[in-house]
């Protein structure tokens, strides 16, 4: 594999976790590790400390967007990836800002930034920090 292949293989990994988030539950097998970490900041994820498979993570992402009527996240700005070949694989790191965005009881949008960063092996995401801006935050790109 090439730098630009894996620059595109890095976009397309975080593309489907995106989509994962967007609640297509079966990326959680395609791009979770069988045993993997989550480290998330930000207040109200406590869920996630102790998720630990891909049929974990998807439980808690489909209990997740039934608390949050419209939940939607998409990519924001420029993946940072840092991906070299390893055994045939991908292995590195890939970060990029996001927009999740939601309605309100009365009917408002909520908008709020964040960053994921994942440490890749094998091809296939491995541990995961995630910081959000928050209940009171902002978002990146206006």
């Amino acid at each position: 594999m090439g730098d630009n292949d894996l620059r595109a293989y890095g976009v397309e990994l975080f593309d489907r976790w995106t989509a994962l988030w967007n609640g297509d539950l079966a990326m959680a097998e395609a791009v979770m590790a069988p045993e993997f970490v989550l480290r998330y900041a930000q207040a109200g994820t406590e869920a996630f400390d102790e998720v630990r498979t891909p049929k974990q993570l998807a439980a808690v992402v489909e209990a997740w967007h039934g608390t949050r009527t419209g939940l939607v996240f998409a990519a924001e700005g420029t993946a940072v990836v840092d991906l070299s070949p390893v055994g045939g694989a991908p292995a590195g790191s890939v970060a990029r800002p996001y927009l999740a965005t939601f309605a309100t009881e009365d009917g408002g949008k909520v908008a709020r930034s964040g960053i994921d960063m994942f440490r890749v092996e094998g091809g296939r995401i491995v541990e995961v920090w995630s910081v959000s801006s928050g209940a009171a935050g902002r978002t990146f790109y206006r």
